[in-house]
């Protein structure tokens, strides 16, 4: 499974989600795919004040602002 984590630089919310995600990897197989909201317009725009964001392939919002280990395992079972 692939997913989306949509950060920012110096985002100390965003450096524990990715842990989680990290974490949810060791779990289960999971390709994770990091995205620079700063880096692309279309991106800031959409999730500006959001961030962390994990997004599943289907485009379908796992978890976002404090994301936890246990949101994350249940979103991508539900995906």
């Amino acid at each position: 499974m692939k997913v989306y984590f949509y950060t920012k630089e110096h985002c100390p919310l965003c450096d524990k989600a990715f842990e989680k995600l990290k974490m949810v990897q060791e779990e289960m197989p999971l390709e994770i795919e990091v995205y620079d909201i700063y880096k692309r317009e279309d991106l800031l725009e959409k999730y500006q004040i959001r961030i962390p964001v994990v997004e599943s392939d289907a485009g379908k919002v796992i978890e976002e602002g404090i994301v936890t280990y246990g949101g994350l395992i249940s979103g991508l079972k539900e995906n």
